[in-house]
Order: structure tokens, then sequence, then C-alpha cells
């Protein structure tokens, strides 16, 4: 299809519109592919949806080949279905909800459980029927709290869903790997380098989960990998635990005066005054409380504080991911006033957990939470609960317990591999796809079951399994620009090849819009610059910027029977006689497009 610029919906802009942060989303608006609608709410131009239909159309093959079959539901749903597997209130804000002129509840949907499990329970009711896989390509809806960089974090995406159905576990199994297989041969296709990580299921539920991550220092994620090719995101790094410790020779705990210690730093150079030491202080012999505010769609709010080496920091996300679907932030001063045994500085361990207040069903009103790494036995420099003070030789199960573990500490690179693998290093990416293991749990709220071969009742397990399809399109902006705008991979692309005509002789535009022609009905997709009183330099810097990766110049040279073609990327160049000129062209599209195994 040969489009030309005097026709073509765009403008593009020379300048960096002032909400842009990173450069996918600089370039994508500049070039205009995009256009911002409202905080994480976008636009498609034409541009914009040509790449978009490109990406989805790999999708959709690649889908088609492990058998499965396109769905569309819609995006605007009833609550019921949510409300019988409780994601109604589990999604928390993340969720766009709103009433009918009847007063009836709906929702915009974040994801599509539930009406997969709903359509397959409606039509299927034997092991006859099964297995199946069924997906679609539809927008989705989050109402992100901090919508950023584009189409990385957006309140309105675009993503592909599919969801398989199987009577045994054995059979979720070989699903759950066609997709797998599936997903490594799309984004191979794309051109997407990718990264496979072991992740969280969150608010999707599930056993199994892993992430398919774009490396890339402006992605959200930190995950991590061992030489021995451990790799998971960081949220889902298991500990591995660490063994008891003997104290039986630990003296008795004692009080120290630290005025004005309410730092690990202060404390730490108050105990090598107050209480020195051989072996002397440093910061992994303390061990800090932080205070969260935990706030469970279900359960409402709550105190927690968490107990970790001095040294390490708190991960909110690693927290996050452990609490789902609860939502946790810093505890305020109105939280540290309800409860005034906690000191700020000197929060201790006789008022938390276990040892301190319950409710009336003997539960602990402070939970009390301690980090995977902290070994059972050992004995630590902790608050004093009272300003001013610390306690030296407290030891974790003989002067106090805790309600349970979690995994809450920062990942460093160096720490080791959970299976012995080497040390781990830590990176950052986009998650451009995810795949889980979701099970019985929604066939079971749901009542999707089927008969099997001795006509007994059997639910059925199901696998969920996303790509975000909007998303990927920023990580390819993200991979693939230079410093003068954009250099999309010829499969998917929004044209094989931009046509500039420069000068003013009409012979010159003569002959380019033969050649588009001639690559049009050759089935070339063509972007032709026609526009007569445009300079060449604005003509080659919007070439550049839109980023089509075969620019041919109809210049000056054409007086010398020769036209110019120009890779993108690279910047090579060569000449082709005029004569034939649209065969050679032809021949190099159809190479490159071989190349790229589209």
């Amino acid at each position: 299809m040969s489009t030309r610029l005097t026709t073509l919906f765009l403008r593009t802009l020379r300048e960096t519109p002032a909400d842009a942060e990173v450069a996918s989303h600089q370039l994508l608006v500049r070039a205009g592919y995009v256009r911002r609608a409202a905080p994480g709410i976008y636009t498609w131009l034409p541009l914009g949806l040509k790449v978009l239909r490109k990406v989805e159309a790999i999708v959709r093959e690649e889908m088609d080949a492990i058998g499965g079959q396109e769905v569309h539901f819609p995006a605007l749903l009833p609550a019921e279905p949510y409300q019988a597997t409780n994601r109604w209130v589990e999604y928390g804000p993340n969720l766009f909800r709103l009433r009918d002129r009847r007063d009836n509840d709906y929702l915009l949907a974040p994801t599509h459980e539930e009406m997969f499990t709903l359509a397959v329970k409606d039509l299927y009711s034997s092991y006859k029927d099964l297995p199946a896989i069924i997906y679609q390509i539809q927008t989705k809806y989050r109402d992100e709290a901090r919508p950023r960089a584009g189409l990385i974090r957006a309140r309105e995406f675009i993503m592909k869903d599919s969801y398989s159905f199987d009577v045994e576990d054995s059979g979720l199994d070989e699903s759950y790997a066609k997709h797998r297989e599936a997903y490594e041969k799309i984004f191979q296709r794309l051109g997407l380098d990718y990264v496979i990580c072991a992740a969280m299921s969150g608010a999707m539920g599930g056993s199994k989960s892993e992430e398919f991550l774009f490396p890339t220092a402006i992605g959200e994620d930190t995950f991590v990998r061992s030489p021995g090719g451990y790799t998971a995101n960081a949220e889902a790094v298991e500990t591995p635990a660490p063994a008891d410790v003997d104290f039986s020779s630990v003296p008795e705990p004692s009080q120290i005066h630290t005025p004005g210690a309410k730092t690990i730093a202060t404390l730490v150079s108050g105990l090598e005054t107050e209480a020195p030491r051989e072996q002397g202080w440093s910061a992994a012999d303390t061990l800090k409380h932080v205070v969260l505010k935990v706030s469970h769609p279900t359960d409402g709010d709550s105190l927690l504080v968490i107990g970790l080496p001095g040294d390490r920091d708190v991960d909110l996300k690693r927290v996050e991911a452990a609490l789902s679907p609860a939502e946790v932030e810093p505890a305020s001063e109105d939280d540290f006033k309800a409860y005034p045994e906690l000191v700020p500085g000197f929060i201790g361990t006789r008022h938390i957990g276990p040892q301190g207040r319950k409710d009336a069903d003997g539960n602990s009103l402070i939970t009390y939470l301690m980090d995977a790494r902290v070994p059972y036995g050992s004995a630590w420099a902790t608050g004093g609960d009272e300003d001013g003070y610390h306690t030296i030789n407290n030891v974790f199960g003989r002067e106090f317990e805790v309600d349970g573990r979690i995994e809450a500490a920062e990942i460093r690179a160096g720490d080791p591999a959970p299976d012995g693998s080497g040390e781990l290093e830590l990176a950052r990416g986009i998650e451009i796809g995810h795949i889980f293991q979701l099970g019985r749990k929604y066939a079971e709220a749901l009542g999707l079951s089927v008969l099997d071969e001795n006509g007994k009742s059997r639910i059925v397990t199901m696998g969920s399994y996303g790509i975000g399809v909007s998303r990927i399109l920023a990580a390819l902006a993200e991979e693939y620009h230079d410093e003068h705008g954009l250099t999309w991979p010829i499969q998917v692309a929004p044209a094989h090849v931009h046509i500039v005509a420069t000068g003013k002789d009409p012979a010159i535009f003569e002959a380019a819009a033969q050649l588009a022609e001639d690559l049009d009905d050759a089935e070339f997709d063509v972007i032709y610059d026609d526009r007569l009183k445009v300079s060449a330099g604005v003509k080659f810097a919007d070439a550049e910027l839109l980023g089509v990766p075969n620019i041919l110049v109809v210049g000056r040279g054409l007086a010398d029977g020769v036209v110019e073609l120009r890779n993108r990327a690279t910047g090579e160049s060569r000449e082709i006689e005029i004569d034939g000129a649209s065969q050679a062209i032809a021949d190099e599209l159809t190479a490159q497009l071989l190349d790229a195994g589209a």
C-alpha cells in the first residue's frame, strides 16, 4: 500500500513534549504515531496503527500455530462474575467501576479470566471437548495511580490474553509449555531481546508464573540473573532458609543509652562508644524495624512491622508482591499516634507481634513479620522501646517471637542465587509477557466442570497467558532508535520503504511516483514524500524521525540515471540505476523480509 505524505494524517514535531520522559514516549509522539488524550491514555494515529497491526499479526500467527482460536469479549463487563471470584474487591482502586442508569454495577475489564471461564462453561461439558486454547486481542483498563513513560504504564492498553482449559494437571503443563514456546517465537520474530524470569502471580492467583522481560535501563521491573542460569523478578527471589543459630552462649539482653541514635549509622557509632566489643559493631549487627500501613481490599487497614538486618532496606514492591492484593505504604504520623508504644527510631520487640497487645480474638494488634534472611536464634542490637535507648543481645526465639516470615529486604548484586548457581547480578526490564498456571481457582469459583470418561464431574484446570501488545510497541521504540529518530525493524515498520523526492524538477517527482506505484503493485508498503515546497533537509529529518528501514532518495542523481537506497539503521547507501530500479528494490526488500522471518 502506498501512502503520500501530502494526504497522510500526520504532523511531526521538532520539539520534545514536556511530559515525555523516555525515548519511546518522545519519539512516538514526535513522529506522529500516538497522541496523548489524557494521562495514561493515547490516541492511535495512522502510522502507529500500522505498526500495532503488524505486531498483532505476528502474535495471531503464533497463537493460531499452537491451536489457539480467537474470540473478542466486551471491555465493559457486569460486576457479578468478578464478585464471584472476589476480584471486584481484591483489585482495589486499580479497577474502573461504574453504574448504569438502572444502578447496576459494571467495570472496565483489567483482564478477562471470568469471561473466558464462563464462555467455556456455557459451551463445553465433556472431557472430549478439551483441551482448548482461546485468545483475544482486546483493550484493557487499569486505574494506574502513576501512569508514566507513555505506552509503558498506561491506563488504557492493548493486550493479547489467552487461556488454556484442561482436565488434568499434566494437560495444563503441556498447554503452558506450548505458550512458552510460542512467546519465544513471537519475541524473536519481533526482533525483541527478552529474558524469561520466575515471577509472582499477584492478583491473578495460581501457582507457576513466569515473566518475559525486555531488558532496558528505563524498565520498572528489577530482575536478577546468575552465571548458572537462574533468572527471576526481584519480587520472586526466595531467600534460602538460614540455619538456626545456637544462642546458648549469648548473654542476657541489656539496655544501652543511645541518645539521638535514630538512624542505623548513629546507632552503630553509639554502640561503639557505649558497648564496645572486640569485633566491633556494624549495620549488619542491628535489627531495624520498618513500620508499614497495609490496606487490604477486604480486611481493611492494619499496621505491620517488618524486622530486617540494618544493612538492608525494605523493598516495598517485594512486600506488596508477598501481601497481594493488599497495598502497602510507610506508616504516617497519625499511625504512630494511634500506637504510642511504637517509638520512632527506637522500636524494639516488646510491643509487636506475639509479645504485644492482642485483639479480642488473641491476634496481634501490630503484626510482626521477620525478613526471610534472619536466622532463628540470632542475637541483635534492636530498639529499646524507649526514647534514647537500644537493646543488645536481643535473641530471636529467646526474647521475642514473630507472627511469620516475609521476603522484604532488597536484593543486592552479589547475593547468592537461591539455586546455588552463583552470585546474582541485577538489571532492569519492561514486562512484555506473563504466563500463569492458574489451576482451578476460577473454575471452582464459577463452577466450570466437565464429565470425565467415567461420567464423574471434574473441575477444569486453567492457564492464563498475556502479552502487552501496545507495550511491545514502546519496547520496540526503546530498542530501535538513534539520535535522529526511530529505526523500525522491517517486519513491524509502518512501511517497507520511504521514498523521498528532492529538488524542483518535475521529472524527479514523476520518477518517484512511478517507483511508488511499482512497489505498491508488488505489494510492498510505501510512504512517498511528495511534498513540493518542502526542503530536502526537512524531508530527510522527517524520514529519519519516522524510522522506515529503507529510504529511497530520488533527486539530482536522476540526471545521471541513478537513485539512492539508504539503510535507515546503519546509514549505508548504494546507488541503483533507474532502469530496472523497481525490481532491484523489490528484490532487496524481499531479502530483508526473509532475513527477518516475516
